[in-house]
């Protein structure tokens, strides 16, 4: 006999019944008579038997759960796009408010102070970034990437984009996806001294048709690109845009993109207190002046501050006739679900550091890492590629003298429970076995010296 399914709404069997009789049908098979025959599954799906019970249920998650390592039991060096900051408890204590945790986008009903949130944390990001207009979050750099640049292709009628050839592989990836077949997507050569853009290549490759030259900084690879005004300026005779990416937490004490010729801005917040959350805690933004060309070219929301017929200060809406909210298809690009949460974050994290702790933290994130990097040079058969680049943050490691690979490296480092460096073997295999390693506000001298200990016993 047919019985109610524990997890599974309306699934007792007079209400399956009153349902179909409701819609005009006998069986849920007649539901799928469109599906021919002969691909319709027959049989029983290959799953393990159900368990009947929230008792078993809850047993066998916790069963599952409890493999995961405690990540406090470890010190992680990993990077590339995803970084273990440290994430000052009022971040979490905001971000976890009913009226922000639980409110989503759109309407009025679940307002109870987020307009203004937002309001607040585009102001604190367009101080840190030296622009005026800073947009909701996207789903993640990527993303922000993507929409910036076909922000210039709208603007400037042209349907070509150069980028780095040493970007993150996923990164490039996704605006080639997003942006393709309305953008072509271009890649520039670096210099194998420093990583940096190979300015003789690029004016070989920007022509009439170019839309906008991105690059990031710093770069992916950690470098610090230090030709931006040179970049900009071959892009801005050519009549293109130029687009830069960056990581918000190195603006304490790198110049904001803008002062050496940026047009658009974008990058990622999870620096700015955000978990990794298994790699998910990702917000991208898109920042730039106040150029009304611009601004009517943003696909996401925006907010700004004004008086009601009261006299009384509101925060809403700022040409919200650009987005698909207003226009559905009509908009520039169809947005829907983002990530506001985490820009209500890194509105917290900005508010609580300051102009100073900003400074402070970027400070400390360089001479860290500067001296890791020494550190890990006078390993032998330990070389760092790009030494001669300025780096903030990132550095790759080459381990080819070692007679080493970094799959192996990192299984040896795990066992001293120490996440490795970010194998890049494969994406970028002109390196050779090269790891890149990340060191940030988390990471001691003791933790460095420690690391730098057990690599060394890794590849002898």
């Amino acid at each position: 006999m047919e019985e109610a399914h524990p997890y599974i709404p309306n699934s007792a069997p007079d209400v399956k019944k009153e349902m179909l009789e409701a819609i005009g049908v006998k069986s849920i098979d007649d539901l799928y008579k469109q599906i021919p025959e002969e691909i319709r599954l027959k049989g029983r799906l290959n799953l393990p038997e159900p368990l009947t019970s929230e008792l078993e249920l809850r047993n066998h998650v916790l069963s599952i759960l409890n493999k995961n390592a405690d990540p406090g039991d470890y010190k992680s060096f990993l990077g590339g796009g995803c970084w273990n900051h440290y994430v000052p408890a009022i971040c979490d204590e905001i971000n976890h408010r009913s009226e922000f945790l639980t409110a989503y986008a759109g309407d009025p009903y679940e307002d109870n102070g987020r307009f203004q949130a937002l309001f607040e944390y585009e102001s604190l990001m367009g101080e840190l970034l030296d622009m005026d207009v800073v947009s909701v979050p996207t789903f993640s750099w990527g993303q922000s990437a993507a929409m910036s640049l076909r922000m210039a292709s709208r603007i400037t009628g042209r349907r070509e984009a150069i980028v780095p050839d040493v970007m993150s592989r996923e990164r490039f990836l996704l605006i080639k996806n997003y942006c393709e077949p309305s953008m072509k997507i271009r890649t520039v050569k670096h210099d194998r001294e420093t990583g940096m853009i190979d300015l003789e290549d690029l004016r070989n490759k920007i022509s009439g048709d170019t839309a906008a030259v991105y690059f990031e900084n710093p770069a992916y690879l950690g470098f610090i690109e230090t030709g931006g005004k040179e970049i900009s300026e071959i892009s801005h005779e050519k009549g293109g845009m130029v687009v830069v990416g960056v990581d918000p937490i190195s603006l304490g004490v790198l110049s904001p993109p803008g002062h050496y010729g940026a047009d658009i801005v974008c990058g990622e917040l999870q620096s700015l207190g955000i978990h990794q959350h298994f790699g998910g805690g990702l917000g991208g933004f898109i920042s730039s002046r106040d150029d009304e060309k611009i601004v009517m070219e943003y696909p996401l929301r925006l907010f700004g501050t004004t008086k009601n017929s009261r006299g009384e200060q509101v925060f809403g809406d700022v040409a919200y006739e650009r987005t698909s909210f207003a226009k559905r298809e009509g908009g520039k690009d169809f947005v829907g679900t983002m990530a506001a949460l985490w820009g209500i974050t890194a509105g917290v994290y900005l508010a609580l550091m300051g102009p100073k702790g900003m400074n402070e933290i970027g400070k400390l994130i360089m001479q860290r890492s500067r001296y890791a990097m020494k550190k890990m040079g006078e390993i032998p058969g330990v070389t760092l590629p790009f030494s001669r680049s300025p780096h903030f943050k990132e550095f790759v490691v080459n381990f080819d003298r070692t007679g080493k690979r970094v799959k192996e490296i990192n299984r040896r480092l795990l066992k001293d429970k120490i996440f490795g460096g970010l194998d890049l073997s494969e994406v970028f295999p002109e390196n050779g076995q090269s790891a890149l390693f990340s060191i940030n506000e988390t990471h001691t001298y003791q933790d460095i010296g420690f690391l730098v200990e057990r690599l060394r016993e890794a590849v002898s």
